[in-house]
């Protein structure tokens, strides 16, 4: 086999770049210590507890690319019973945070759907912070058969 001269320039600079900026394999899934580190600064630090909350997901999804999800918050949207925001966070991801909503007593319901992209079988977690500082979550575990970042 005979290299050409473009050939061997681009081996050459690929090369160089390995040496300079150093070759390090990582991983490209967040942990689940991340995804918890991520709810606990969203809520202050604090445990957040069950009820109140509710995340709607398919048990099984066939393709991770669009998987629907859908939130909603028992609240009456005034006073200390106001929803100040709602996070997504699927634990499995690259990056673990989804989506985080914002809700106002002009929402009159603390409710949100989207579509999101899992990697992998993962839990999804959502996490409610109310006016009065309270904080509540809702765990669903959806199993993906194709992976959606290229899983």
């Amino acid at each position: 086999m005979q290299l050409t001269r473009r050939q061997t320039l681009g081996l050459a600079g690929g090369a160089a770049a390995v040496v300079v900026t150093g070759f390090q394999v990582t991983t490209a899934f967040a942990s689940a210590e991340d995804a918890t580190k991520l709810i606990m600064e969203f809520t202050g630090g604090k445990e957040p507890a069950s009820g109140k909350i509710t995340l709607t997901a398919p048990e099984i999804a066939e393709n991770g690319n669009t998987v629907p999800i859908s939130v909603s918050v028992e609240s009456a949207m005034s006073g200390d019973d106001l929803v100040d925001s709602v996070m997504l966070v699927a634990d499995g991801n690259p990056n673990p945070a989804v989506a985080t909503f914002h809700f106002t007593e002009m929402s009159g319901t603390a409710a949100a759907t989207t579509r999101m992209r899992l990697a992998k079988t993962q839990n999804v977690i959502a996490v409610a912070k109310m006016k009065d500082g309270s904080v509540f979550s809702d765990t669903k575990l959806v199993k993906v058969t194709i992976g959606g970042c290229g899983g």
